[in-house]
């Protein structure tokens, strides 16, 4: 596959995935994802590559799933929706199940499911720039990969989703466990580079059985079923479609998203 939304090479046995659609903040369209699964395939096909990157084109790792694909393509129904869904999901999934270590290096905005991806990485590096959050049913939308109460725990996690907070700060994402380290914006590529050369020189054998170890310790107590769940509660929400998501998209196709996000964020309380 021609690459036309990603940027992938493998360098010192790292790959390195760059989503780059710098223009719409790396969303994560249909073609992206195609072409985040083909970059995949590779990297766990090449025995040279021992770890993968993942980052963001320019001022952001990404927005999350594109809105103005939806737009445009207007899904409706159970049965227009359920492919769409599953493939969100399955990609994100793509890097907790991936053999080999994937790290998220992020700066600026990493949201929805883009901040997911990166919840799915085994490491996450932020620059000082990076935010997170799940603004999803600030604008009536679901959950696709519900792992982030698997790992903040579910009172936290009903507080980022439930307010659609999504101005989570690389410090406070620390604090939660959702990032290993913070360094400065412009050292954010070598940081990423230097741990993934540290694991190189392990044994991958052994890392992609102790990366297995670890994730069994949430994969057995049910993590892999409740994803699924969630999936299908999604559906629920997205086959019908939400008042909110309606009247959202009505805007975002009438006057375009900016007016719409404007519209979202008008009916909640300013937050001192």
């Amino acid at each position: 596959m021609d690459f036309e939304t990603i940027v992938y090479r493998v360098e010192a046995s790292v790959a390195h995935l760059t989503l780059s659609r710098p223009s719409r903040a790396n969303a994560l369209n249909g073609r992206m994802l195609d072409e985040i699964n083909a970059a995949m395939d590779r990297a766990e096909g090449d025995a040279s590559t021992k770890v993968v990157i993942v980052s963001g084109a320019g001022a952001a790792f990404s927005s999350g799933f594109d809105l103005k694909e939806q737009m445009e393509r207007r899904p409706t129904g159970f049965d227009q929706w359920k492919p769409i869904l599953r493939k969100d999901f399955d990609t994100v999934m793509r890097f907790w199940h991936c053999p080999k270590p994937t790290i998220a290096a992020v700066r600026g905005p990493c949201l929805a499911g883009a901040f997911e991806l990166s919840l799915a990485c085994d490491l996450t590096i932020a620059s000082d720039t990076a935010f997170f959050g799940e603004p999803e049913l600030k604008f009536g939308a679901g959950i696709v990969a519900m792992v982030l109460p698997w790992l903040v725990g579910p009172k936290v996690a009903k507080e980022i989703i439930y307010l659609g907070d999504d101005r989570v700060s690389a410090r406070r994402a620390y604090e939660l466990g959702i990032v290993n380290r913070i360094v400065a914006d412009n050292a954010l590529e070598t940081e990423a580079a230097l741990v993934a050369q540290h694991l190189s020189a392990v044994d991958p054998n052994l890392l992609k059985q102790t990366k297995r170890a670890i994730n069994q310790t949430l994969e057995r107590q049910g993590m892999l079923d409740a994803l699924e769940t969630a999936l299908a509660i999604d559906l629920e929400i997205e086959g019908p479609g939400s008042p909110d998501k309606i009247a959202f998209m009505n805007i975002a196709r009438t006057d375009g998203l900016k007016a719409a996000l404007a519209w979202r964020d008008a009916r909640f309380p300013v937050r001192k």
